[in-house]
């Protein structure tokens, strides 16, 4: 298991179009993925969970994947979240 904060960097936070290819990717790996913000914990790998966070930008969010590929899965969910979710802002 491993355990990593990432920042929500981009504009426009977690909306609908940066949360759908983030789902896209988690759903790509093995590993459970879990996203926390504040006491809520949601599973990565559902749109409207990650969606009722409410992460805009500058919200922290903390990761939590366990299994196989959880390092290949932290890695690639942390270019993601760098590259501002391909939205060039």
């Amino acid at each position: 298991m491993i355990q990593a904060e990432i920042s929500v960097i981009n504009k426009l936070g977690l909306h609908a179009r940066a949360t759908a290819k983030l789902i896209t990717l988690t759903n790509t790996f093995v590993s459970s993925i879990k996203m926390t913000k504040g006491s809520k914990s949601v599973d990565a790998k559902n749109m409207m969970a990650v969606l009722m966070l409410g992460a805009g930008k500058g919200t922290v969010l903390q990761f939590t994947i366990e299994g196989d590929d959880e390092t290949q899965a932290l890695a690639a969910i942390s270019d993601l979240f760098n590259r501002r979710f391909d939205e060039g802002e």
